[in-house]
């Protein structure tokens, strides 16, 4: 079964947020780490820019061992299926 991520507009204070972005220069990706994430955390964080592969690998590497959730900030949609599956949360879907 394929790894789940949630799509989100902005950075969640809940959540390791993996920030896709479309550069003249290509794709790009950080990761952001809010400190009201977690009690170890003593400030945000956020890395300097990688490809988006090594970001997601970087997200999900933090996210195990802080035993977090990972959200995708992906405006230009630049996700690739090979990386799980990325889905919108929606209020319809719990409330019909």
């Amino acid at each position: 079964m394929p790894n789940r991520f949630e799509q989100v507009d902005e950075t969640q204070p809940d959540a390791i947020t993996l920030i896709l972005e479309q550069r003249g220069d290509g794709r790009w990706a950080k990761v952001h780490c809010p400190a009201s994430a977690h009690e170890a955390l003593q400030k945000d964080s956020t890395s300097e820019s990688m490809a988006p592969k090594d970001a997601l690998a970087s997200a999900v590497k933090l996210a195990n061992e802080l035993k977090l959730a990972i959200v995708v900030v992906d405006p230009d949609g630049g996700w690739k299926k090979e990386w799980g599956e990325l889905y919108r949360w929606s209020d319809e879907a719990e409330n019909p």
